[in-house]
């Protein structure tokens, strides 16, 4: 047996070894993360000047080229994920500014962004602590416990309709140009969001002097619109999931929770290229300082990691319905499934 098979026996049993394991993979390659940027701001512009003249020829024909540029839009989201955490280049200043200038496509204020997103990671898959930057999801005790309104709201919050249409137009349009829900963390989100604010203003200015108002949001709506819902369904599917974590504060361990709470989303190539290798997300949270291009790398050194949270493309659509942890069963249920294992106590359960 070799060294390398040794130290993969038990090593998802171990993820806190696991862990330290992984820290080699954190350095960034500079010019890799150069050619990176390049080859997905470069095609971005290109599919935009496309579809913004494929206007005049009819405007069903310019949108053929708003699914890539979508595409390429959520790639530079995860350039500006991967920022946030440090990892994209050796320079924090260099992180910082990448991931700044990349919010202003993206609608998200950089700063405000990061600060809600490393609370996800440290309390992801913790019962006891608020669940910033993640989907909101009960346990089957505590929806059966609330208000028969609240069951409603909270139903129509998880409807697909809501979550995968409403909801990515809400947070990308309107929920990030204000940090309501930041008004005790000092001044950092309101100079992130109204910087950013600003600067997406001057940029739509500039682009409607440039192309006009009506054919600047024909083409651009679409874009950012696409570009949402696809970001939405892949932090979605990063961990609501049936075999996913979750436990209360006594019992929770950061590192369980990254390896077993988040999954590995297997997708077609071209798909994974243009989600930036995101789906590799239990190996993510584990060390998050890993760039997302050497991401398959870790799967390749480590073939364990594989088949850990696996979920197919289609599974994970399975995955949809799925909306309550049932603490007796250690898996997420659905409305149904949670119905069907309690008396029932109301319509609306």
């Amino acid at each position: 047996m070799s060294s390398q098979d040794a130290s993969n026996i038990g090593a998802v049993d171990n993820p806190r070894a696991l862990r330290r394991s992984l820290s080699h993979y954190r350095e960034p390659r500079v010019a890799r993360s150069v050619v990176e940027i390049l080859i997905t701001v470069i095609p971005f512009v290109l599919l935009w000047g496309v579809a913004w003249s494929a206007q005049n020829a009819g405007y069903w024909i310019g949108l053929i080229a708003v699914v890539p540029a979508a595409g390429f839009l959520v790639r530079l989201f995860m350039i500006q994920h991967d920022c946030s955490h440090g990892s994209f280049f050796r320079s924090r200043r260099a992180n910082n500014w990448v991931g700044r200038v990349i919010g202003v496509l993206t609608l998200t204020p950089f700063d405000l962004w990061r600060h809600s997103h490393a609370t996800h990671h440290a309390t992801s898959g913790n019962l006891d602590r608020p669940n910033i930057g993640g989907i909101e999801t009960l346990t089957v005790r505590e929806y059966q416990a609330l208000p028969r309104l609240h069951r409603l709201r909270y139903r129509l919050y998880r409807h697909p309709l809501v979550l995968f249409g409403i909801g990515p137009v809400y947070l990308f349009l309107l929920a990030n140009r204000l940090p309501f829900g930041f008004m005790r963390s000092g001044w950092m989100p309101w100079v992130s969001t109204m910087g950013t604010n600003a600067a997406i203003a001057l940029v739509v200015a500039g682009m409607i002097w440039l192309v006009g108002l009506g054919p600047f949001l024909l083409v651009q709506l679409p874009i950012t619109l696409l570009g949402a819902v696809i970001g939405v369904w892949l932090f979605y599917v990063q961990h609501q999931f049936e075999d996913t974590y979750w436990r209360h504060q006594e019992e929770w361990s950061f590192d369980e929770a990254a390896v077993h709470g988040s999954s590995h989303y297997v997708l077609p190539g071209i798909l994974r290229w243009f989600s930036a290798n995101i789906g590799v997300h239990h190996v993510h949270h584990l060390c998050s300082r890993i760039p997302s291009y050497r991401l398959p790398e870790v799967l390749r050194d480590h073939p364990e990691l594989r088949d850990v949270g696996r979920i197919t493309l289609r599974q994970s659509l399975a995955s949809v319905p799925l909306a309550l942890w049932d603490e007796d069963k250690q898996r997420l249920v659905s409305f149904k499934e949670a119905r069907a294992g309690s008396e029932p106590q109301s319509a609306y359960q």
